[in-house]
């Protein structure tokens, strides 16, 4: 049965981690790192929430921690 993308609440923002490297995965996935603006180990991007940033993430989800921001 394949996994679906868990919806989180509509924050507007997403804070992206990459924790885990793209070293030794397939060529699109870096390329999907790269995309989201990840170049290094442990580098922290912010992003809206939309649905082409979360297909992004769903694809890299194992080397990325997603959280979302809350806005003041």
């Amino acid at each position: 049965m394949p996994k679906k993308a868990v919806k989180a609440p509509a924050t507007g923002k997403l804070q992206i981690k990459q924790i885990r490297s793209g070293i030794g995965h397939a060529d699109t996935m870096r390329r999907t790192l790269a995309a989201l603006g990840l170049r290094h180990h442990q580098q922290t991007v912010f992003h809206d929430d939309t649905p082409a940033i979360r297909g992004m993430v769903f694809k890299v989800r194992h080397l990325l921690k997603v959280t979302p921001v809350q806005e003041a």
